[in-house]
This record gives C-alpha cells, structure tokens and sequence, in this order.
C-alpha cells in the first residue's frame, strides 16, 4: 500500500473528523436541519469507504454501525436524542483513535470497541435505556444536575480518573470511562499508558503536517514570482556592467533566493499524473464491458509529476487515447486466439521524465494500425492526394490518423468512429507545447507517444536576434549551435530551391527567420558574413533556424499574446527582458509549419544516398570532440553536455583545495581534464586569457570540465578498442581516421570529487 495513499487518508480523514465534531453539535441544536443531517452521513459513508479499501476492518466496522444509525436519522425512522448525539460523538473519538494509532504504527492497533458497537446497533434499533436496566440490557445512565447523561463502556484504555481542582480524584459527581475489561491481570495494547492520546502528544496529527490552498492563491503567487523573476534578471542585467562589489553581493543572493523560491512554487503546483490515471481502470472496464473485451490495464511511473495547467490540458486527450485503444486496438476474444495471442488484451500506460520534459505513453498489444487501409480511407475522404499516397510511406500514413474528420470505425457506436478526437488531441498536445506521434506494427499493437513540457509558467529559453529584434526559443526544441564562417559557409546548398545545411552527413532544411517574420535588415546579401543556425526539432523532423545572432539562454516568464496576435501560429507567447522591453518566443512547430519544413520533409523524396545517409545516422553515436593536453584528442558524448561556455580566466577562485567558478547562482568546480588524466601533459606556457570549459549537469548541480579547445561534434560509430582501467577513461577509439580517448565522464567526476553525486542527490531534493 502506498504511503501517500494512507498519508492522504489520514489528512482527510482527520479534517471530516474536525468538521463531524462541530456539526453534530449543531445538529443536537438543531435536529430538523436536514442539510446538516446529511453531511454527516456523507463524511461518515467517505471515511467507512476509504478505510475498506484500505483494509482497516476495524475503523470501517465502527463507521458501518455509525452509518446505519445516521442512515435511520437520514430516514426520518429516527429522531436525534442526547443520547444518539453522544453516542456518534464518542464513534467520532474512537475513530479519531483509530486514525492516530494508524499514522504511528501503521495499524488500528488492539483495541476492542465491542461495547461501542452494540450501544450504536442498540440505538440504531430504537432501543433506549431506561434507569433499571443493567449494564447487559442496556448501557448505565447516570443523573447529574437533573442532566441524563449516557455512560458507555468502552475498552478504550484504563479508567481514567477526572482530577479536581486541587488535583485529587472528582467526586461522583463528575463523569468517569470505566473499563469493562479492568479485571484483567495483563494489559493489552489498549489498556497500556502509550494511549493513541499520548501518541499524538509524541507525533502530531497527520492533518497539522499539510495544509489545502486555493489554486487561485497559488496562481496569484505563481504570477508574483514570475513578476519578481523578470526584476532579477533586471537587476542581474544591470549588475554585468558594474563592478560594485556592494551591489554585486546582493544581486547574486537575490538571484539564489529568488530561484529557490520559483522551485519551492513550482512544487506546489506540481502533481502526481497518478490524479487523472486513476479513473483510466473504470474507462478501460467500461470499453471492454460494451464491446465484449477483457482487457487489463497497467500503469507505470504514476508518481511522475506535472505541473497542473499541463494536468488539466492533457487530462481529455489521454481519457481519448485509453478509449480509443481499448476500442478499436485490442481485439475480441476469438480473434486473439485466433492470432495466437493471450484470451486478455494488455494496455500500458507509462509516463517518465527526460530531458526537461515529461514523456507519456499508451501502447496495447492488439492488431496494429493497417497504414494501407488508413491510406485508402485518407484518399476516399480527400484527406491526400493520390500523389501523396504514392509517396507517402507507412510512418506518415499511419500519422494520417491525426488529421479531421479522419475514422477507419465501420459504424459509429457511443464509443467512437465520428472522426472527431485524435486531430483535437494533436492539437491541444500541440497547444502547450507537446508533440504526438504513433507507431503501430501489424499484429503487434500501437503505441501512442506524447511529449510535453513540465511547467509553462516559467521555461528556459534561447535568447536570438533577427533584424535588431530579440525572440525566445523555448530550450525543449533546442539540438544544438552551429556557426558558419568563411569556407564552411560553401555547405549550405540549395536542393529543389529550398537551402539545406548538410549537417554530420544528414540534409538539414534552413528557415531563414527575417524572410519566414517579413523582416528587413542591413547587409543580408552580404558574402562574407557569418551564419549562425539554431537547430530545432519539431513534430519530430529537424530544421535549421538561421539567426543575425544567438545571444544567451535564461529563465523566461511566458505572457499570453493579445488577441491581435493569437491567429498568428508563428509566435507562442511573449515575454520582458531584463532592460524591460518585450520579446515574442517562437513557436517551433507553427514556424517549421508555416514555413512547410514540416510538410515537405514528409513529401519531398531524396536521393538515395541523402536517404542512407539519414537512415544509417540514426545508429550513430553522436560525440563531442576537443583536445586535451598539447596533443591529444578525447571526445565524450553529446547527451551528457549540459552546456558549452568560454569563462576568463581572471574569473577562477579557490574554495578549500579546489578551483570554483561562479556559474548561474552557483559555485561551480572545476576539473582540468589533462592534469587530472595526463599529469604534466597539459598545455605550457603562458595562461590563457580565457579556457573553454564543458559543463556537466545532475540533479540541480554543474561540474565544469576545463578543456583546451573544443574541436568538433561528430556522429560516427564508435567502436571502443583497448579498453581502459584509469578512472576517467573509456576506452580509445578512432574516430574522423586519428585515434581518440573515450571519456567516462561520471568516472572522471567521481574519482576528482567523490562527493559530487552525493551532493547532487541532496540539492535535486531541496
């Protein structure tokens, strides 16, 4: 059983609790109130569920008995009595016990609430006592001040002695728990002094751990901290053209505070995808029900988290998605036998977070998606041309699904087969930032990949400029950078009249974004200047964005377009930079869109080498290259870049017995690769105005590998040879003809600061 299940029962249960407590009082004043009478028989019937499900029999025996008197009550069967007031309050107490004793050792704990049971069936029955009544007809009553009051005995713990002012034992006048069972010579659990009271004194109640909040306050403070990040970057703009140490100081710590503060509020809107899984079991079993399935479902990496605007956006196209797969993907019974396949049909659902995005996926084990058929329906419907259908192959026609009023249904059922749902799903995935692609194989099922952003409140972004306007590039679409000058400026080609970049042996489409935004600027015809491309990845094809200049990444707050500027697909948001002027981001996607990237990557056919080429890079490694000490070469892979940046070397300082450099609010260490791996062999002479260093990112920590030129990226197949047994080190392996050692980068890491991941892992949970 999870443990935030329980924690989540035990918050909420232990606020009904509080709630109960006042309105039973307020019933016992006034009993006619039928809207009260029935929100304390909603409360009980929760908490009586919960704890079932759960499997604590004891807590949901005494709600049961508590629900069929209130049931009475509800009913109109029963009037409310001082009696029946005090005998659910005292049910309240005991569950209260109850939920304290499971929050400390995890279970109700050995209690006997037997007499407890039987005065709530008693009075459920209409049955009161009356003065001659002995305790096994009917519960004691005692006069006090002309008061009737009900005693009921409970083995709750030891009878408890009401101490007078002056600290002695009351008198009879005042009321006492007595315990039926204190002639026995051993104690029990219940009758021991660790009372489920005292417990709570030593461990607090569950409830006082958490607290509930408005999403509309935490919207309002997501907005104040996107507010107060635009000020830092102001102030931290302002401060990198000054060299006052008393205004640098405060900067820095403004700049620490306020991102531990966008953190600690981005958590709290952060919630576990498991919310909207959750219904996706009844969904399944539903489907199936209807249309004669047996299908079970299986989740995996439900605890994946999201922030909530991303919830409640993909919350519809996922509910479409299970529908669809357990309606038209898994097959019937007699045809999964037929198929050699298991009686029940299987649907996954996996989520996981990579590369600063959250990916979904839904994939069933059924008959596939018949791309031919899908072909055939797309023509018959003047979705394609038949041109494009000729062309077309079986990726891009099984995608065909996605476009409106596209169905393959044979008959329209209440499930689905009206066309409508999958062009709306790839469109809201698409709204936010997330793409959707699927990949089917006959026979062998279809899987439904979705990839979308954590959070869209505030995102890292590329800063760019195009004729003296700047734009942000979200960094979830960012590959790479790539500056041409002089003779490289020769790779970039024109095939079929669209500017192509043959990038590591791979045809790169170029948008050139002042002609795609209608912009003009000084000396665009001009030969000899540099070409700075970005390369972006949408809708899974990738392009080259050629920009007048890449400027840097930071944290942007996203601002909505007006509605002037909503139709234009071209822009995503907008948002102020630091001098306080605005900038439009870009929309990747509605750029590779308008500019037909997208369209004519997927109907344009390229030679047969451009396609082995592109075919046979898929299997590459993809490596960074740079020298290390006066003569070697390493390379170490791509993915593990965080970031590739140039400090002077005046900025080095030494904390203890290592060099730091202060990078992004941090204190970041630095190792030199050749004097670590090749001691004597780094560089000599004298120090370099500057060093190129290769920044190594985990779980909210950099490293910075100090290197003394970065070469080149390659994408090659990297076949290890000699391996290694130096901490650092791979392997070697030849890569562009010339032999180069392999980096093993978390070995190189560790063996330089032990401590590194240790510290990583503490800092990732701040």
């Amino acid at each position: 059983m999870s443990d935030d299940i329980v924690r989540e029962f035990l918050v909420e249960s232990s606020e009904n609790l509080d709630l109960l407590d006042r309105e039973l009082v307020q019933m016992e004043k006034n009993p006619a109130n039928a809207e009260t009478l029935s929100s304390v028989f909603r409360t009980i019937h929760t908490i009586k569920g919960t704890c079932g499900f759960l499997g604590f029999t004891k807590l949901e025996g005494v709600a049961h008995v508590g629900e069929n008197l209130l049931s009475r009550l509800r009913d109109g069967e029963l009037s409310l009595t001082p009696e029946i007031t005090t005998a659910l309050l005292l049910m309240v107490d005991a569950i209260r016990q109850m939920l304290q004793s499971i929050e400390t050792v995890g279970n109700e704990g050995e209690r006997n609430d037997e007499a407890l049971v039987k005065t709530l069936t008693r009075l459920q029955q209409g049955v009161t006592q009356t003065a001659g009544q002995s305790a096994s007809e009917a519960e004691p009553t005692r006069a006090t001040g002309g008061r009737e009051n009900t005693i009921l005995q409970m083995a709750v713990g030891p009878t408890i002695p009401v101490k007078g002012a002056h600290g002695q034992e009351a008198a009879d006048d005042h009321h006492e728990i007595t315990d039926s069972s204190a002639g026995r010579s051993e104690p029990t659990m219940a009758e021991s002094p660790e009372t489920p009271q005292a417990l709570q004194a030593k461990s607090g109640n569950a409830s006082e751990g958490s607290i509930r909040v408005d999403v509309v306050l935490l919207d309002k403070l997501m907005n104040l901290v996107g507010e107060l990040v635009l000020a830092r970057n102001q102030i931290l703009q302002f401060t990198n053209t000054t060299e006052d140490p008393a205004l640098v100081a405060p900067s820095q710590r403004l700049n620490l505070i306020t991102t531990e503060l966008q953190e600690g509020v981005m958590k709290t809107r952060m919630q576990p995808i498991g919310n909207i899984w959750s219904k996706f079991p009844r969904t399944v079993r539903d489907v199936a029900t209807s249309c004669g399935k047996q299908i079970r479902i299986v989740m995996e990496g439900k605890e994946t988290e999201l922030d909530k605007t991303i919830i409640e956006a993909i919350k519809d196209p996922l509910t479409h998605i299970v529908r669809n797969s357990a309606d038209h993907g898994i097959e019937t019974p007699p045809k999964r036998v037929a198929a050699g396949k298991a009686v029940e049909g299987r649907l996954l659902l996996r989520a996981y977070h990579e590369g600063g995005q959250v990916n979904i996926e839904i994939s069933d084990d059924g008959a596939g998606l018949d791309s031919e058929k899908i072909r055939k329906k797309a023509l018959e419907k003047g979705l394609i041309t038949p041109d494009q259908a000729a062309r077309m192959g079986d990726r891009e026609a099984v995608n065909l699904i996605f476009l409106p009023g596209f169905s393959t249904a044979e008959k329209v059922t209440n499930v689905s087969g009206r066309g409508v749902g999958m062009d709306v799903v790839k469109t809201n995935i698409e709204r936010i930032g997330g793409t959707v692609d699927v990949q089917s194989k006959a026979g062998a099922g279809t899987t439904v990949r979705m990839k979308i952003p954590l959070t869209l409140a505030i995102i890292p972004a590329l800063i760019v400029t195009t004729a003296g306007d700047r734009y942000a590039i979200p960094q979830i679409s960012l590959l790479e950078l790539v500056r041409l000058e002089g003779e490289a400026l020769k790779a970039i080609e024109l095939i079929q009249g669209v500017p192509v970049y043959r990038l590591r042996g791979r045809l790169l489409p170029l948008v050139y974004l002042n002609r795609e935004l209608r912009v003009t600027q000084d000396g665009e015809n001009a030969k000899d200047k540099a070409v700075n491309i970005v390369i972006l990845q949408a809708d899974d094809r990738q392009f080259g964005l050629v920009v007048d200049e890449i400027n840097d990444t930071e944290e942007i707050v996203v601002k909505p377009l007006g509605k002037q500027l909503k139709g234009v697909r071209t822009f995503a948001g907008s948002t102020i930079m630091g001098d306080g002027r605005v900038a439009l981001i870009l929309d990747v996607l509605g750029l590779a869109q308008s500019s037909n990237v997208v369209s004519e990557s997927r109907e344009r056919t390229l030679a047969d080498g451009e396609i082995q080429a592109v075919t046979t890079s898929v299997e590459k490694q993809t490596m960074l290259l740079f020298q290390c000490g006066a003569n070697g070469r390493m390379a170490m892979d791509l993915a593990l870049v965080a970031r590739l940046e140039e400090f002077k070397t005046e900025l080095i300082e030494t904390a203890g017995d290592r060099q730091v450099v202060q990078y992004r609010g941090q204190i970041m260490p630095l190792i030199r690769v050749s004097e670590f791996l090749q001691p004597g062999g780094s560089v000599q002479g004298d120090a370099p105005e500057t060093m190129q260093v290769v920044v190594y990112s985990e779980k909210g920590r950099s490293v910075g590998l100090v290197v003394e030129r970065i070469l080149d990226i390659v994408e090659e197949d990297i076949v290890p040879q000699q391996p290694s047994k130096r901490a650092g080190l791979l392997g070697s392996a030849v890569i562009q003809q010339r032999v180069t050692d392999l980096l093993d980068v978390h070995g190189l890491v560790r063996a330089a600061n032990p401590t590194f991941f240790e510290d990583a892992v503490v800092g990732g949970e701040r």
